[in-house]
């Protein structure tokens, strides 16, 4: 990647900035925008063969507005995503221990002591809830349980007991 000088801003790809002082000459931000104080990312390329011809091309702005999603927005609506439940449901036909090593194969974290017990809710009430998580995770979750051979479904965990 190569740098260009513009007047006293190093423009790199990616470069990030937040000119100062406002109304200088050289400055790249004047008139409106100069007294908002909006980050933004400029990216130019040097046109030519090898770049060596020092001449820029048209940058490329782009500025994080209200309406626009940053990566910290799409990670914190994921971490508030409605939780579900991934449900086992009993059968005639997996014997207990086999339940309870599938249990500790497929869900993270599951200990011995927690397979057990969701296995024996099960066993003794028809169904256990086994973890909540994202609706992403609970349809892994759920698909993995019934590939080893297990009945299980998902459900919201919001509302009900």
């Amino acid at each position: 990647m190569e740098t260009a000088i513009c007047g006293r801003i190093a423009l790199s790809p990616n470069n990030v900035f937040n000119p100062k002082p406002v109304g200088d000459k050289n400055s790249v931000c004047r008139g409106p925008c100069a007294s908002r104080g909006i980050l933004m990312s400029i990216s130019a390329t040097v046109s030519g063969k090898g770049g060596g011809g020092g001449i820029l091309e048209k940058p490329v702005i782009e500025r994080t507005t209200p309406g626009r999603e940053s990566e910290f927005d799409l990670r914190k609506s994921k971490k508030m995503a409605p939780p579900y439940r991934v449900i086992l449901h009993n059968d005639n036909y997996n014997k207990r221990e086999y339940v309870v090593q599938v249990l500790m194969k497929v869900i993270p974290g599951m200990t011995l002591d927690n397979a057990v017990n969701i296995m024996q809710e099960a066993h003794h009430n028809g169904l256990s809830v086994v973890i909540i998580c994202t609706q992403a995770d609970a349809e892994g979750h759920c698909m993995q349980l019934r590939g080893n051979g297990l009945l299980s479904s998902i459900e919201p965990a919001s509302g009900g007991c």
